[in-house]
């Protein structure tokens, strides 16, 4: 017999085999929505503030209306229900998705907006992967520059075609070109090259997202003197770095193995990840 799992939509608990959205949900057609990937580690909900304060500013850009109601203090105890009632503890991933309500073709008839939280349970908290990635560059598509640039939005079709060439050439992960034709991220992460022990990482004004683990670990550099510099990755940054590791809120830091021709090491990396884990006690 199936095990029932629940989500919860705009703050009712239903089941997730109760069908409730409909064939003209603006997420499904037109990719009208947001979302953030929440990590749950050692049963603390990570980094929650940032997370909400992000998903408002995409909304905020993509013109949709805030209701009162979506505080970080009910949507951190929409979570805890959550996680309560499909048991998904301690660690898991809980994903926020906020579409803007039915209507209207491109252009919306309503900017109000519903939101839906899921969660699927984690094996862990925060690891670093034992072998190191074997990345290459996607240049099929190039990602724009613009003010949809830094949000986490539901249109991903370019980082799922450079999913699928990633399948195809066998890799671990692809880091996506932008319009100016710099390295801005991989396909699911932030990028930080390390020098000399320095950190190099693009500026949000090469179209990177606003990636939350991406802060996390420049507030981390900071608090360590660690140098870290906001400056466009190229080839030659890549290859001559002595590291190169990879960010984001579920699976915190993984490091790249290899570059092509480059190999890396990950000392760097497994720093940053031993800082991460103490602020999951």
């Amino acid at each position: 017999m199936t095990k029932d799992k629940y989500c919860i939509l705009n703050g009712h608990l239903i089941s997730i085999y109760e069908p409730t959205v409909s064939f003209a949900n603006r997420a499904f057609r037109y990719g009208d929505s947001l979302f953030e990937t929440i990590r749950l580690c050692n049963n603390k909900l990570m980094f929650l503030r940032d997370h909400l304060t992000r998903l408002k500013l995409g909304m905020t850009v993509l013109r949709m209306n805030l209701p009162a109601e979506f505080t970080s203090e009910n949507i951190n105890e929409f979570i805890i229900q959550l996680l309560k009632h499909n048991a998904h503890a301690p660690n898991a991933r809980i994903r926020l998705t906020v579409f803007r309500n039915d209507g209207g073709f491109y252009t919306p008839e309503t900017n109000d907006i519903s939101f839906l939280i899921e969660s699927d349970e984690l094996a862990g908290p925060y690891e670093l992967n034992q072998k190191g990635f074997w990345v290459d560059v996607y240049a099929d598509i190039k990602k724009s520059i613009n003010k949809l640039s830094n949000i986490k939005s539901g249109n991903a079709l370019m980082y799922v075609m450079a999913g699928i060439s990633k399948q195809s050439m066998k890799l671990d992960e692809c880091f996506l070109i932008n319009e100016n034709g710099t390295i801005c991220e991989s396909i699911s992460s932030n990028i930080f090259v390390v020098k000399n022990g320095t950190l190099y990482t693009a500026p949000l004004s090469e179209g990177c997202v606003a990636g939350i683990m991406r802060k996390q670990v420049m507030n981390l550099a900071t608090e360590n003197k660690i140098l870290t510099f906001e400056t466009p990755i190229t080839n030659y940054t890549l290859v001559n770095g002595d590291e190169v590791f990879l960010t984001n809120s579920i699976n915190g830091i993984q490091w790249v193995g290899q570059f092509r021709e480059k190999f890396y090491t990950n000392k760097m990396a497994q720093f940053f990840t031993e800082k991460l884990l103490k602020l999951t006690e």
